[in-house]
């Protein structure tokens, strides 16, 4: 009687102890990451270009997620009672390292959701990653229009704005009934695109399109082309341009603005806003400068900003990098903390959030966040050693909302 006594003890021991360590390996090893979740802890992992050819993006995507972070969460950096930790990689703008760090992120780190990236490859090559996973991630600044278009998967949302949305916003900025334009780009797929959409939205405003000119990307005499253009006699042109060798000084030389070409393009960062001193004067649009957004979050930013970084205003990327962080909270008060992806995308598709832009809203079809864009002047202003992006009007959402492109 004693010995069936004492090993029925030694039964219930053993089987407490196998339920216990059962109960702890679940929570070790639970891909979603709900172990951290219950503890109270939110992890968002950021894919960026910290160093290499785009590592001012990715540095301003960096100050600006921080600054998101504290502004949504009051300066708690916490949401819904649960602590939010941040945990950076760089992707080195390499695709194959993008999806190693991703990959890290989610195995190793268990991360409630992924943002980036600085490279439209780089975020492209960690999309399927995001579906694979069940993660949500926020793309931002990445622009390729097939990110939301033939890429798309239901766990993305970006933030950025895509190349159709820059395309509208140039188109606004210019075309009208009576209007003639050429454009000019390099001839691969990112001027060809470019210009195929811009075109698409210039014609839809009345305007017309009397020359595509495409210049070898690796150029550094735009001469001939430029004449071609100088030749076409249009009111504008409207240049799709990205690179060092830029055709800025020549059109400068060949004085197309004094024979009444008006030159349009986007404003880009401040360092490159420092080569285009021969284009004062020209009208376009711009994705953000800090004196153009007329906001409480954009006063905040900026404020902020000049005061954690020896006075330096925030940059193209920054506001983006604000708006992605805004994005994650806002959704997570929503959800009172609850990181499940599946109840996230029913909150965000149609979520409206505001942002140093104004308000955005993830359109539902596609997740992408429609967004206020610029038509501006560049001007030289005293004190300041660039054009400076004035502003003429803003283009509302309704204004810049490009197509929808993954059906």
């Amino acid at each position: 009687m004693k010995r069936k006594s004492w090993l029925f003890l030694v039964l219930i021991f053993v089987l407490v102890v196998s339920s216990a360590c059962n109960s702890t390996d679940s929570a070790k090893g639970d891909p979603g990451g709900d172990g951290e979740e219950a503890k109270g802890t939110i992890k968002i992992g950021v894919l960026a270009s910290l160093t290499g050819a785009l590592e001012s993006y990715g540095k301003q995507t960096q100050r600006g997620f921080d600054l998101g972070i504290e502004y949504a969460t009051d300066g708690t950096m916490e949401v819904a009672g649960k602590k939010i930790e941040i945990i950076y990689e760089d992707t080195e703008t390499k695709p194959e390292v993008a999806v190693q760090k991703a990959t890290k992120l989610l195995e190793e780190d268990k991360v409630d959701f992924i943002v980036g990236s600085s490279s439209s490859g780089d975020t492209l090559a960690v999309l399927p990653l995001a579906e694979e996973y069940e993660k949500i991630m926020i793309v931002e600044p990445a622009v390729a229009d097939s990110i939301t278009g033939s890429e798309f998967n239901k766990y993305l949302f970006r933030t950025g704005r895509n190349s159709s949305q820059d395309a509208v916003a140039g188109a606004a900025a210019i075309a009208k009934p009576g209007v003639k334009i050429a454009t000019f780009a390099p001839d691969y797929s990112f001027g060809l695109d470019g210009v195929a959409a811009f075109k698409k939205a210039a014609e839809a405003l009345g305007a017309e399109i009397v020359l595509e000119e495409y210049a070898d990307p690796a150029a550094t005499d735009f001469t001939s082309n430029l004449q071609k253009v100088i030749d076409a006699k249009p009111d504008y042109m409207f240049v799709v341009w990205a690179g060092a060798n830029s055709p800025w000084n020549q059109i400068s030389d060949l004085k197309l603005q004094e024979k009444g070409i008006k030159i349009s393009t986007g404003a880009p960062d401040i360092p490159a806003l420092s080569t285009m001193e021969p284009l004062i004067g020209m009208e376009g649009f711009s994705v953000y400068y800090h004196t153009l957004p007329d906001n409480d979050v954009n006063d905040w930013l900026v404020e902020q900003h000049k005061k954690r970084f020896d006075g330096e205003v925030p940059d193209l990327f920054t506001p983006g990098g604000m708006s992605a962080a805004i994005s994650i909270v806002e959704a997570l008060k929503k959800s009172e903390g609850n990181a499940d992806s599946n109840e996230l995308i029913s909150i965000m598709e149609g979520m409206s959030f505001e942002t140093p832009k104004g308000t955005m809203t993830f359109r539902e079809e596609d997740h992408q966040a429609l967004q206020t864009l610029y038509s501006i002047k560049l001007e030289k202003q005293e004190g300041v050693p660039y054009p400076v992006p004035v502003l003429i009007r803003e283009l509302s959402p309704d204004e810049t909302e490009p197509p929808i492109q993954n059906n």
